[in-house]
């Protein structure tokens, strides 16, 4: 699963790496958590991809109550194309969710904390499934990141991980006209461990109330 992630490069490089019309107005994060809201990339009406903010945790657009839904953070890749909560986005509303490493925790003395990235050090795009809910006091727009089977990096760490999109499917992959469900779900497969590297951190990052650069520094178990 994913519940915690950090996006902490420049808006020009992130601009570069996603090829985005416009760049982002977001200060460095090291510790998202569900219900805030964030960037994520999407096609707009001209095609291009750009940025956007949406609250993570997903209200389905259907929903007449959503108080009475559970608001999913993450959604199971190989299921998703049928399961009525995240179909439709499945389909017409992907979306990139950029971050520069993701938590996961580790049942060892407690729960210790890991950090997962790419080893070159670039961003990377997670699958998103993105809504828009019409609620009384107006639009509420809300995404999920979807979740693999995990590669044998992170099988040490945990049994799912987030689909990472490869930099090549960025376009299609949010390309509201690319419906295909066969193609988009070979887009999902787990990312290649060896692109990829963990190590332990500070508890810290247990509470939200930290959010600070140190979060990226690796500590003995």
């Amino acid at each position: 699963m994913c519940g915690r992630f950090a996006l902490n490069s420049t808006p020009a490089k992130l601009k570069e790496h996603f090829a985005t019309a416009n760049e982002l107005d977001f200060k460095p994060h090291f510790n998202i958590a569900p219900t805030q809201t964030v960037p994520v990339i999407r096609f707009d009406e001209t095609s291009d991809r750009v940025f956007s903010f949406a609250r993570w945790g997903l209200i389905p657009s259907w929903a007449k109550d959503p108080e009475e839904l559970q608001h999913p953070i993450n959604a199971k890749a190989e299921t998703a194309a049928i399961k009525p909560m995240f179909r439709h986005a499945y389909r017409k509303s992907r979306v990139l969710v950029p971050a520069d490493a993701f938590y996961e925790w580790v049942p060892r003395n407690g729960k210790q904390p890991y950090l997962i990235r790419l080893r070159d050090g670039e961003p990377m795009g997670m699958g998103g499934l993105l809504e828009h809910w019409q609620g009384a006091d107006g639009e509420v727009t809300t995404f999920t990141i979807l979740t693999v089977d995990a590669n044998l990096l992170m099988t040490k760490i945990h049994e799912r991980m987030p689909v990472i999109i490869r930099p090549e499917d960025y376009a299609a992959w949010v390309d509201t006209n690319f419906t295909d469900v066969t193609k988009i779900q070979a887009m999902t497969k787990p990312y290649p461990d060896r692109l990829m590297e963990a190590y332990p951190v500070s508890r810290k990052v247990n509470s939200t109330q930290h959010d600070s650069p140190d979060l990226f520094d690796e500590i003995q178990v």
